[in-house]
């Protein structure tokens, strides 16, 4: 049974999370990931790291930036923020809604087209 304080190796990491194992040596570069080393040198990286990379791959899919994340990871691990911060995720939460609008009215605009060239091939 895995429990949360298994180590995994980067390849494993990579796959569990669905990411370049060069996506996770660039995490590591910005400060995003700290894993262990082995007596032979090798990254070791605590399971839980599988859920923090899906986290950073979302919010990259948002459009947040490497530093906008590492701003965003203590208030993840705390539960706090600071002024700033809390502005920060205000200002991110709104940009994401709007951008969220605009993909809703491309989806329609879409299906809309879909549909028409349904009943005319």
């Amino acid at each position: 049974m895995e429990t949360a304080t298994e180590a995994i190796r980067i390849g494993e990491l990579a796959e569990r999370a669905g990411v370049s194992v060069r996506a996770l040596r660039y995490y590591e570069e910005q400060g995003l990931l700290e894993p262990e080393r082995s007596p032979s040198g090798q990254r070791l990286f605590p399971l839980g790291d599988v859920e923090r990379v899906r986290f950073f791959q979302d919010m990259y899919a948002a459009g947040l930036t490497s530093a906008d994340v590492a701003q965003l990871l203590p208030c993840i691990e705390t539960g706090h923020t600071d002024a700033e911060q809390r502005r920060m995720l205000r200002a991110e939460r709104t940009r994401i809604s709007e951008k969220l609008e605009q993909l809703r009215a491309a989806l329609a605009r879409l299906d809309r087209i879909i549909a028409i060239t349904d009943t005319h091939p």
